[in-house]
């Protein structure tokens, strides 16, 4: 039906605007289109006008107040669509019903109410609905007047009782329960008010009033409702875009429209109209692009509809810019390339191609901005802006500001580059039509470009920053109260930037509620404006139109509170780019699109950076910017999520401050600069290594110099004449007027700390604000407290929690006689008065509240909530009130722990890092913290603080490898050495329960923790009991054996003479040598219990290597200890207290090992000062001699000269004709060794010093030799045993003078009588001491009081023998001996040894005999077959395995004791060569005066105390650690005076004195609550009638009885069978399973821990505002005083904003490799059990969090890429399915075909795993894919693992590749693979991934 408009009668007097509309109505009827007719008589008439759409006419009322009438909102030609909306709107109308029109977002359904309303002439209520609208906003607010209350009407009820019509716009936005207020006043026109009064429908009213006068019914409170009133709704359809859904009863008042986009023709006829010049082809293109964007199906794509509203202004650009490519213009409408995904930029990209929009070269843009000029038409300042495009120039108007401008070049803060100058051209043609939004990423300098565009343009800023809970009172107008008491409300800087035509700045709109920022849609789109307190604010040219039609004045018009906004008037918003698929932040959505115009700032090209860092900073050294963009710009073009996270925090900002502090300090190193900035130190593992993997290929390199350890002499803070010097850097001091606010701390220097606060100085010079973030503990606090100190600065301390909001953080406001009165904040006192601000805590508050730091920081402006502003300059001032000025001096410095997991704060250092310097701060080195304990217990001994710090070290690096949740802190180990200082009797193992009692419900943690404990030698848990020393055994008694004569012998040879010559020695070399370090773990022996092992620690040998020799050097405090191994040969040296070992490999010098032909055996010497850290290796076979210098790292051969050449045997692979060389080190660490051969006849002694061998010929074959002086050796001669002396002159000189004497040396027994000779067996003593006992150990061994030359021997027939006066005395020397029963070494077959071999004949190499002389011991090492087992263990206890048993004769108490030495935990297989050294499991040696070191064969050394007085000493310590908690203890209170109030009852005395127990009546018992006794619990003192006192012992107290232990133990028995059969699975079943699910326990309860705590952290309450219960809400206190109700808040969950997507789930793939390889070298490294154990954490890990996170397994072996192992929704409930699951793998590797097909499976989860939507992806592959021999190149896995942005693809390599692995990790994207060298790590990496990426956003 054709609609008819028509209009009848003649126009007005003066041809005025009605003229005008009849002119417009007429041009249609013209047409013979639908008419408009409007008929009246007459101008000015009452009634009589009436306006017929088609058949539809309406009769015109005149206006109560005509400036509410909406003007100039008809157009000059209506198209037909909205002609039929409008006769619809008025059938509904005539009928009475209220409309709801509903449609896509954009003005175009306010625009049709409002062009009804103006036909009809009805005076409008406009409210825009937001999620902040209150009822109190629709029907009566409380204003107060003259100290009273009154109610104001607001929109419903003026618009009921005045008979207006009310628009209520974003029906959606409204929360649900509000608007269900207007229910009963839509349907009936009925409303109870607050005040009393009732309004009543029209009807009802007139039928009242015919029986009631109007003064009864004004009396009764009884309003009318005009029958004039209508509501116009107007919304969104809900379940398509987001809002809340309309309220059932609320929808069913409403009649509702729907108001699609105008029709294709109408459109394309109105874009006609505002676009003459461009060509009409273009529109009509640009037209069809923008409805296919708007259909159904592209809104099932999820692409967001095409703002059709903005394509007028669009155009209207075109028409001045004909050159202009319409495919930008889309881009400034529609941001697509930020806004939609992969898949719907495809999709547009794909409408772009079908409508020929690609980039013709004639497309041009323009370059920048020439000259801009004032201009200015009627009053209206305009600029006219010249832009060049291309070569043309074109010249345009636009609006622009008050002040002078600024020419586009002039500025000298703001550098040009051509992107921006490009940027700010663009800005300018956008500017001509509408409000704009600049979209960048952060600190791209959004907020830079923006002034600089306002300066060219003479504009005012007003920057207003958002914050997330920002309400729609902020924006616009807040109320407050006047000095009289009066409320009034005070418009927000929004509103008066828009009365005064400024540039406002919405700072952050990115994270405004979409439903706060309804408010300004009116604005934005109509530029007009409804306020709270009833004003308005019209478009400059409908103010004009109202002006002239009213015939008002300005005065007048403000009157009736209406005011123009300002025609200069624009906005700007600023905002970070929407995250693609988040559900959260993708804030541009389609309502959001039609308000702006979209500009996207790039982050600069290098180039241009390059240019603006120079500009900004001349002085940057070039070489090191080069470094840092080429690094920067490297990760900002991956597409690895994690780098791009890591670019983020490299923002140009971030990168200019860099530059800065470099200029300043060019000497200090770019790495730590950017890790600084990226704040390296608290990165999740996985960033870290990205970053440092990054850094290293950009080759910036960490300093050299940083492996200086600083010196506090460097760091030292001194104050002189004013200035403050820390380190390198000077400042001068504050000189503050508030003394009382300067910090003074306790603090002790330590380095570390040091070092940061010089970094923070560094930075305070530079102007610039400073951000710590640490752990807890680590001193934050201190360090800021003490910076300040010494610079003088007064500070403002403030500390934020969860609670805090952006009024706390300003102005704190209270009621005080009825006025509000704001408080100043710290923050505002600091800013006023130059104070430094420290912000503590600041990850607690929520970002959104820390997020207005930024505008201060950054542009030094901030309002406040009493209207008051901050500016930075006071050249902004000049006149302003209101203003408070920031003082110079104010800066801020920032605390927050360090972001992530366990604190789970904000991520403070994420949103606002970049605006701050960053220090991390970390706990100081052990170094430094033991200096800082030493300071705060000095009484505390030395070696427990070492411990402390040594333990706390190893917690915190676990902390940090994410094995332990808490991250252990310096202030923990301070309070505790606090605890010790004060009361040092404490065992250290109760205090530091302290600090570990948290933990020890945790079964897991606990257990680490006391391992830690325990390996540093902490006792905790252990007894003052617990101490397990060696059994004691009485030694036999004494014998005297007789005589040792020299040269006395009966055949008159008294001595004979042997020569010797010198020579020099040959030097081949110095060849340099590989010293490698590796760490030492060293494991406390004390821990639990007190033995004689002190330390142990292994060795990083081979399987196949053997120990052949043992030695230490102890000089000057220093204990070293050196270990041989002989296959291969290798040397490892270590200090015994340090923790670092080193390991030479020798390999290359010694030939190869012929297989069981030539065992080589190697001893080692260590030499003395001054060739200390040099050692002599000696090879017994081939006599090789080396000389290693340990600290210049060189070898050299040296090489003796031979005695004879003896000819080279031909047959020299048989053994018998080997011989064997033997070296003589008891004078080593005096730099000379004697070297003999066995079966030789000449000795050799080397001098290392001098570089000479004197050879000494000898008339006999020598055995072996002892050097038991310096001077005097003991020879025994081969074959015979029998045994020489040779003494030779001290030094032999170089003339060869030197003759040597040989004496026999003959052994008399005592004489038998009848001068019989008994024949004596010789023995060979097995080890003589070349050092004599003390005369008091002598005479004790003895037994009688004796001082003499002595020597002190083992052998196999004695437990010791002293020889008195040998060596020195020539008469006869006694001999004393212990004999053994029965003698070493002469084994019965039967005795076995190791592995059950054969005893070889022969005797071993190593005798392990070690003789100490102070301690008047002797220790050797026996197997257990030599020890009297029996005696030492009871008899039911059978003898543990072990290495050998450590023998200590000790003479001063003449007892024996027997060690056991722990079995090694791996044995060399070549068994027949181990027996040849030793015939032990270990090798000894001596370790300093008072004990030994013994060395097993599995390279376990460990460090045994066997003197007495030692042994005491250590223990009295360890018990001192362990503390006696086993005291009883008693309470006593000694009082003063005598006289006790009501004091506890003496009770009864007892007649008969019987004994009491308990019972608490009678006084003198034992035990009672609280009369008096002893031992009670609570007795008031102790009262002894002289009874046995009754305690309950600890040890009753301590044990369970044994039934009560049964009956739990079988309860846990049955519940365990009872679950098994419920899953039906066996008992076997159930112990396989353990093996897998044991070994990942602890990974599954980390994981599953920090699972809880992100789950609680989603589940924390928020703040519900507008309660009528709660607490007071701060905001409200004006609604308070005014008497509102719902001015509390309260916390609860808070609701999911409505509309907005579910949380999905997170989707993880975990590809595992069931090849067959895999089952292969399982044996190998246990790949594949370790793979199950994984594939069981992740099952076991994930369980009941299927919502949060869905995961599936499958395989990939030779088979196939793609094996189900474990399907998507069928996720394993029970340990028994989770078997089957492994089963399943274990079956597949041991059966599938050999190939791989690791990077088909990869590609394969990778494709399909996007198919399902998810809130992010996850594919772990596990491999053990030898890609080289697949022929594979790792470059292909890269591509494949980086294929799709959205997945996070990771690879874990089982390596057994060699350096293969980290060669195909380096290809690798950094982060993405894992090379598991152990496969225990596995587990351990899949957890890292989980924490460091999964879990860092749940």
């Amino acid at each position: 039906m054709q609609s008819r408009l028509v209009l009848l009668g003649t126009p007005g007097g003066h041809g005025g605007p009605a003229a005008r509309r009849v002119r417009l109505l007429l041009r249609q009827v013209v047409r013979g289109r639908p008419e408009v007719r409007r008929v009246h008589g007459g101008a000015g008439a009452d009634t009589g006008d009436t306006v017929n759409i088609g058949d539809v006419s309406y009769k015109l009322k005149t206006p109560k107040s005509p400036e509410l009438v909406p003007q100039n909102y008809i157009s000059d030609s209506l198209a037909q669509s909205v002609i039929q909306h409008l006769r619809w709107i008025m059938q509904k109308d005539l009928l009475g019903q209220d409309v709801f029109l509903i449609g896509p977002p954009g003005p175009l359904r306010r625009s049709i109410a409002m062009q009804y309303l103006e036909l009809t002439k009805r005076e409008v209520e406009y409210i825009a609905l937001s999620r902040d609208t209150t009822e109190t906003d629709l029907k009566q607010r409380r204003e107060i007047r003259a100290g009273t209350a009154f109610y104001i009407d607001q929109c419903a009820v003026r618009a009921a009782t005045e008979g207006r019509t009310l628009i209520l716009e974003g029906l959606e936005k409204a929360e649900r329960n509000v608007l269900p207020v207007l229910n009963n006043l839509l349907e009936n026109r009925e409303m109870q008010l607050e005040d009393g009064r009732f309004l009543m429908s029209a009807e009802r009213y007139d039928k009242l009033l015919q029986d009631h006068t109007k003064s009864e019914m004004d009396a009764w409170k009884i309003v009318r409702v005009s029958e004039n009133f209508r509501v116009i709704a107007l919304g969104l359809p809900v379940p398509r875009y987001s809002g809340n859904p309309l309220d059932p009863p609320l929808r069913s008042r409403f009649q509702a429209r729907d108001i699609y986009y105008l029709p294709f023709k109408d459109q394309l006829k109105l874009l006609y109209s505002v676009g003459p010049n461009v060509s009409a082809e273009k529109v009509s293109q640009l037209l069809s692009f923008a409805t296919t964007l708007c259909s159904q199906e592209s809104s099932t794509l999820g692409l967001p509809d095409f703002p059709l509203d903005s394509l007028p202004a669009a155009v209207q650009i075109l028409d001045t810019f004909p050159m202009m490519s319409i495919k930008h213009a889309i881009h400034w409408l529609y941001p697509y390339t930020l806004l939609l995904g992969h898949e719907g930029k495809m999709a547009v990209e794909g409408v772009l191609k079908r409508f020929e929009f690609q980039e013709s070269r004639s497309s041009l843009l323009p370059t920048e901005i020439v000259r801009v000029q004032r201009m200015t038409e009627n009053h209206i300042s305009q600029a006219s802006v010249t832009v060049r495009v291309a070569d043309k120039e074109v010249t345009f108007k636009v609006p622009a500001g008050t002040r002078p401008f600024n020419q586009p070049h002039a500025s000298e803060r703001f550098i040009q580059t051509l992107s921006h100058k490009q940027l700010l051209a663009e800005m300018m043609q956008s500017h001509m039509v509408k409000d704009m939004c600049l979209i960048g990423g952060k600190g791209c300098g959004k907020t830079v470009i923006t002034k600089n565009f306002a300066d060219t343009l003479g504009y005012n800023i007003e920057p207003i920053m958002l914050y997330q809970d920002m309400t729609a009172r902020d924006l616009l107008q807040q109320r407050y109260t006047l000095p009289n008491g009066d409320t009034a409300w005070r418009s927000s800087p929004l509103v008066t930037a828009a009365l005064e035509g400024k540039l406002v700045l919405l700072d952050g709109i990115h994270r405004v509620n979409a439903g706060t920022l309804a408010v300004l849609q009116r604005l934005i789109h109509d530029r007009e404006l409804s306020l709270y307190d009833g004003s308005r604010l019209l478009r400059p040219d409908r103010y004009m139109r109202l002006k002239e039609e009213l015939q008002l004045s300005d005065e007048q018009l403000q009157q009736r509170s209406i005011f123009p906004v300002h025609p200069s008037f624009r906005i700007i918003a600023l905002a970070e780019p929407p995250v693609i698929g988040s559900t959260t932040q993708q804030w541009l959505g389609p309502e959001f699109l039609t308000m702006f115009f979209f500009h996207y700032m790039k982050p600069l090209v290098r180039s241009e950076e390059i240019q603006v860092i120079k500009e900004m900073v001349p002085n940057m050294p070039q070489e090191a910017l080069d470094k840092l963009l080429s690094f920067t710009h490297k990760l900002r073009e991956t597409q690895d999520p994690t780098a791009q996270s890591l670019a983020a925090l490299l923002s140009t900002r971030q990168l200019l401050r860099i530059s800065r502090r470099l200029s300043q300090y060019p000497n200090e190193n770019l790495h730590g600069a950017v890790t600084k900035a990226c704040l390296s130190r608290f990165l999740p593992s996985l960033a870290s290594s990205a970053l440092e993997k990054n850094l290293a290929d950009a080759s910036i390199a960490i300093s050299t110099d940083d492996k200086v350890e600083p010196e506090l002499e460097d760091y030292k803070c001194e104050v002189v004449s004013g200035s403050l010097r820390i380190g390198a850097v000077s400042a001068p001091i504050y000189n503050s007027h508030e003394k009382m606010k300067v910090p003074d701390v306790l603090f002790y220097d330590n380095i570390q700390h040091m070092v940061v606060m010089e970094d923070m100085l560094k930075d305070f010079l530079l102007g610039e604000h400073l951000l710590l973030v640490g752990n807890q503990g680590v001193g934050k606090n201190k360090i800021v407290d003490r910076f300040l100190h010494l610079l003088n600065r007064p500070r403002e301390y403030i500390q934020l929690h969860r609670d805090t909001t952006v009024q706390t953080l300003t102005l704190q406001p209270s009621v005080k006689d009825g006025l509000i009165v704001y408080e100043d904040s710290p923050l505002v006192k600091a800013v006023k008065l130059g104070h430094i601000l420290v912000v503590d805590e600041a990850d607690k508050a929520p970002t959104n509240v820390t997020c207005i730091l930024k505008t201060l920081v950054e542009n030094g402006e901030m309002i406040l909530a009493d209207g008051r502003r901050i500016v930075a300059n006071s050249a902004n001032v000049n006149g302003r009130d209101n203003v408070v000025v920031i003082h110079p001096d104010f800066r801020m410095i920032v605390l927050a722990n360090r972001p992530g997991f366990p604190f789970l704060g904000n991520d403070f250092f994420g949103t606002l890092g970049d605006i701050f310097s960053c220090h991390a701060v970390d706990n100081p080195k052990p170094q430094a913290e033991l200096e800082m304990l030493r300071q705060y217990g000095p009484n505390v001994p030395e070696p427990i603080l070492q411990k402390l710090v040594a333990a706390f070290g190893e917690l915190r690096s676990l902390a940090d490898q994410g094995i332990i949740n808490y991250p252990y802190s310096t202030r923990e180990v301070v309070n505790i050495v606090k605890h010790l200082q004060k009361f040092p009797t404490e065992g250290l193992s109760s205090v530091v329960r302290n600090v570990f009692d948290f933990d020890s419900y945790n079964s897991d943690m606990r257990e680490i923790l006391v391992n830690t404990l325990h390996k540093y030698g902490i006792p905790i848990g252990a007894k003052p009991m617990s101490v397990q020393l060696a059994k004691e055994l009485p030694l036999p008694a004494q014998t005297f054996l007789g005589y040792w004569a020299i040269g006395q012998s009966g055949n008159g040879m008294q001595r004979l003479l042997c020569p010797a010559e010198t020579r020099r020695i040959d030097v081949k070399g110095p060849v340099p040598v590989n010293i490698q370090k590796y760490p030492i773990e060293r494991h406390e022996g004390r821990a639990q219990t007190f033995t004689e092992e002190c330390v142990s620690w292994s060795l990083p040998l081979d399987e196949v290597n053997i120990i052949c020799d043992i030695a230490t050097s102890h000089e000057n405090e220093e204990n070293n200890l050196y270990v041989a191994t002989c296959n291969p040969v290798s040397l490892y040296f270590m200090d015994m207290a340090g923790n670092t070992g080193h390991f030479v490999d020798l390999f290359d010098i010694f030939p190869r090992t012929a297989s069981g032909v030539w065992h080589p055996f190697v001893t080692v010497a260590p030499l003395g000062n001054p060739l200390k850290g040099q050692l002599i290796l000696h090879e017994q076979q081939s006599n090789i001699i080396l000389l290693l210098d340990t600290s210049g790292r060189a070898l050299r051969h040296l090489i003796l000269p031979s005695e004879e050449v003896t000819s080279k045997k031909p047959s020299w692979w048989y053994k018998e004709n080997t011989e064997t060389y033997r070296m003589c080190r008891e004078f080593s660490h005096q730099n000379w060794l004697v070297f003999y051969k066995e079966k030789g006849n000449s000795l050799t002694v080397l001098d290392v010093l001098e570089g000479r061998t004197h050879t000494i010929s000898l008339p006999i074959d020598l055995k072996t030799v002892f050097l038991v002086a310096e001077d005097k050796w003991l020879l025994v001669e081969s074959g015979t045993n029998q045994k020489y002396l040779l003494s030779k002159p001290a030094h032999i000189e170089s003339e060869e003078s030197g003759v040597c004497q040989l004496y026999v040396l003959k052994e008399e027994p005592p004489s038998a009588g009848f001068g019989v000779i008994p024949e004596t067996d010789f023995s060979i003593p097995h080890k003589i001491s070349s050092d004599q006992l003390s005369s008091e150990n002598l005479s004790s061994a003895v037994g009688q009081k004796i001082a003499s030359p002595n020597r002190i021997l083992s052998d196999e027939n004695s437990y010791a023998t002293v020889v008195v006066g040998f060596p020195d005395l020539m008469s006869p020397s006694e001999v004393y001996s212990w004999k053994r029963p029965s003698s070493l070494h002469k084994l019965s077959v039967t005795d076995t040894a190791f592995y059950g071999r054969k005893k070889r004949n022969g005797t071993p190499k190593q005798s392990n005999c070690v003789i100490l002389v102070d301690t008047n011991q002797i220790v050797r090492i026996l197997p257990p077959g030599e020890v009297p087992l029996k005696d030492i263990f009871p008899k039911d206890v059978t003898p543990p395995y072990t290495a050998g048993y450590i023998e200590v004769t000790d003479l001063q108490s003449k007892k024996l004791r027997y060690i056991p030495i722990p079995r090694s935990e791996s044995l060399s297989p070549y068994t027949t060569w181990l027996s040849t050294i030793s015939d032990t499991d270990a090798l000894l040696a001596e370790w300093g005066k008072g004990g030994v070191v013994t060395v097993d064969m599995g390279g376990r050394v460990r460090l045994w105390e066997t003197g007495l007085e030692h042994l005491q000493r250590s223990l009295t310590e360890w018990r001192n650690m362990v503390g006696q908690d086993d005291r009883h203890i008693q309470i006593t209170i000694n009082r003063d005076n005598e006289k006790d109030v009501s004091s506890p009852k003496h009770g009864k005395e007892d007649p008969d004195n019987m004994p009491h127990v308990g019972g608490n009546t009678w006084a003198g018992g034992t035990g009672g609550r609280d009369t008096a006794g002893l031992g009670g619990k609570g007795g008031p003192y102790r009262l002894d009638a002289g009874h046995n006192v009754y305690q309950v012992s600890d040890a009753e107290k301590d044990a369970v009885p044994e039934e009560v232990k049964k009956a739990a133990r079988e309860m846990g028995q049955k519940v365990f069978q009872q679950r098994l059969k419920e899953i039906q699975m066996s008992e076997y079943d159930a112990t396989t399973y353990e093996k897998f699910s044991g070994a990942v326990r602890r990974q599954v309860h980390s994981l599953r821990i920090i699972l809880d705590n992100l789950q609680a952290k989603g589940k924390e309450r928020q703040w519900l505002r507008h309660q009528a219960t709660g607490e007071l809400d701060d905001a409200k206190i004006i609604e308070g005083l005014t008497g509102e109700k719902a001015i509390y808040k309260r916390r609860g969950e808070q609701e999911p904003q409505l509309g907005s997507p579910q949380q999905k789930p997170k989707r993880l793939r975990l590809v595992v490799d069931v090849s067959g390889s895999m089952y292969r070298f399982n044996g190998v490294d246990g790949r594949l059990e370790r793979s199950m154990q994984a594939v069981c954490m992740v099952m076991e890990a994930f369980e009941n969090y299927e919502d949060k996170f869905k995961y599936d397994i499958v395989g990939h072996s030779g088979d196939d890429y793609n094996i189900g192992l474990v399907p998507i929704n069928k996720m394993p409930k029970n340990n028994k399915q989770r078997l089957d699951v492994l089963k399943t793998m274990h079956a597949h590797s041991q059966f599938c075909m050999s190939g791989d097909h690791t990077l088909e499976g990869t590609k394969h989860a990778i494709q399909e795993i996007v198919k399902e939507e998810a809130d992010e992806y996850f594919v772990i592959v596990l491999s053990d894919a030898n890609l080289s021999r697949y022929g594979i190149h790792p470059a292909k896995l890269a591509q494949i693992l980086t294929s799709n942005p959205q997945v996070n693809a990771f690879a874990i390599f089982i390596g057994s590749l060699g350096d293969q692995a980290t060669r195909l990790q380096r290809t690798l994207p950094a982060g993405r693979s894992f090379i598991a060298m152990d496969t225990k790590d596995i587990p351990q990496i899949l957890q890292q991934i989980f924490t460091s990426t999964m879990l860092s956003s749940v």
